[in-house]
């Protein structure tokens, strides 16, 4: 029964993919390259400085982060780990910039009073 569920229909996930071994200690060149990817998949995205946020259906999300490692071992990185925290629900709509705001207007608050 278990392999006929369906994955969820929506989720957010933040990854952080780590190339080792390459010629440096610098991975930016990696990490544009799997920016430029993430740009054509048509998937909101969001980089920051120690990852980056994507949302998309579940299977759609999965696919990319599996791309992009693909991607980089076909440039030559022979090694990647990836450290992933994916969410889903199923109560609401939500996407990752809904969560930010959310706080945001607390923190506001703060000012305001």
């Amino acid at each position: 029964m278990a392999l006929t569920l369906p994955t969820p229909a929506a989720c957010i996930a933040d990854f952080c993919l780590i190339p080792i071994g390459t010629p440096t200690a610098s991975v930016s060149r990696e990490i544009a390259e799997v920016q430029r990817l993430l740009k054509q998949s048509g998937l909101a995205y969001s980089m920051h400085s120690a990852g980056t946020t994507v949302e998309g259906s579940w299977d759609q999300v999965m696919r990319v982060i599996g791309q992009a490692h693909a991607l980089l071992h076909e440039g030559g990185v022979v090694r990647i780990q990836s450290d992933i925290r994916v969410g889903s629900r199923i109560d609401k709509t939500q996407h990752f910039e809904d969560k930010v705001k959310a706080v945001e207007k607390i923190l506001a608050e703060d000012t305001a009073a």
